[in-house]
């Protein structure tokens, strides 16, 4: 990403958020978007893919606060005229910030004659702009510089069942993402041939002039920034050194892992350019509900109906696990909502121990009994007359 698209490209505008939307609002955002215009959504539609294209570039600077402050400082900056034509630069000239966007004598950026290097020069932050241009930016390299490049981060959404969720699991994941061309092997150049080093840079992939009282390092025309020249072209790539591919990687899900959750893989994600890193890749972990168990925290609840009888006189109760069952001792005269405890059957901790599994007791109520059963029961109701009941009929007999 250029710098130039820093300043023409209204980010929050393409998420739909305001200026002052906090984190979570923009993840919101960016995962609604990125749901509703997923390439494997929208097969050959466009327009969604474009889309896509765009809630991801805002994405990855509104997310990372370093990057969304220099955003924001270099909007307000440019916007507030600060750097107009004929502001004053170092007492004497005038600065144009065309020429910051690969001006330099040539067609700019996204301009009819621009070259790939002139539409990619910057791709750093708005501090790295300025370094470049106030500290002489000299051939040993700099933010314009057009060399190994870090692959882009890969997002992906993955379900899982309840029980993996809990105890771990690895599954397959099949991305369809940019990926190293095998046949040059990320170099560009075709099989049998090298890249050779660019005679205008020397290798250095950028080339130094002064301007003023200003001195400018831009990339190499001649390379377009890469250091190196590929004369023949891999048939397959075309001297991208990359191809779009399917790939299946295997993901380890820890014992745990929550609904939510992020996880993230270093460098998994799109392959970097001219032997540049990888990117990582993040996969977003949902948990699908499980119809007996439920989860708070580290712990597994569970509720279990037990009839009258079995709350008043008291049994042992037999219980499902994620693993075995257990058996609880319920007591005599156990209440509706009293939650037992088997220790260490929950989620598995990072540090060996275990949750517990919490199981809340529902006395069940027949709604309806007859014969021997009601007389049973009345006679019952006679016996036992509640602590409670007798104070609330005293009261009444007072009145």
């Amino acid at each position: 990403m250029s710098s130039k698209d820093w300043l023409e490209k209204d980010f929050y505008a393409v998420l739909g958020v305001g200026k002052s939307a906090s984190t979570d609002e923009i993840k919101k955002a960016y995962r609604k978007l990125a749901r509703e215009n997923h390439p494997d959504h929208n097969p050959g539609n466009t327009e969604a893919e474009d889309r896509f294209k765009a809630a991801s570039e805002a994405y990855d600077v509104l997310s990372d606060d370093k990057k969304r402050k220099e955003y924001d400082e270099m909007r307000s900056l440019f916007g507030s005229g600060a750097f107009r034509r004929g502001a004053r630069a170092g007492g004497s000239g005038t600065f144009d910030p065309s020429d910051l966007f690969g001006g330099f004598g040539g067609a700019g950026a996204g301009a009819p004659g621009g070259s790939p290097g002139d539409r990619r020069f910057g791709g750093a932050g708005f501090s790295d702009i300025f370094s470049s241009i106030f500290s002489g930016g000299g051939a040993g390299g700099g933010p314009g510089r057009r060399g190994p490049q870090r692959g882009r981060d890969v997002e992906a959404e993955v379900t899982l069942d309840f029980a993996h969720a809990v105890k771990g699991t690895t599954l397959p994941l099949t991305l369809r993402s940019p990926g190293v061309c095998d046949t040059c092997h990320g170099n560009g150049a075709k099989p049998g041939t090298t890249p050779r080093t660019c005679p205008q840079c020397a290798g250095s992939g950028l080339i130094s002039r002064n301007q003023g009282s200003f001195s400018f390092s831009e990339p190499c025309r001649e390379c377009q920034g890469a250091g190196t020249i590929v004369d023949e072209k891999c048939p397959e790539c075309r001297g991208t050194g990359g191809v779009t591919k399917n790939r299946t990687i295997n993901v380890r899900f820890p014992a745990g892992v929550a609904d939510g959750q992020r996880i993230r893989l270093s460098g998994r994600g799109e392959p970097g350019e001219k032997g540049g890193p990888a990117g990582d890749l993040y996969v977003q972990v949902r948990v699908r509900p499980d119809d007996l168990f439920g989860r708070n925290g580290d712990d597994i609840t569970l509720t279990v109906p037990i009839s009258f009888a079995e709350a008043v006189l008291g049994t042992d109760l037999r219980v499902p696990t994620l693993d075995s069952p257990v058996t609880l001792r319920v007591p005599p005269g156990t209440p509706s909502g009293r939650t037992l405890r088997a220790r260490g059957k929950g989620v598995q901790r990072r540090d060996g121990q275990a949750g517990d599994l919490l199981v809340t007791l529902e006395v069940q109520v027949p709604s309806g009994v007859g014969g021997e059963a009601r007389d049973a029961l009345e006679q019952f109701a006679k016996l036992t007359p509640t602590a409670e009941r007798s104070r609330i009929e005293a009261r009444l007999n007072q009145r």
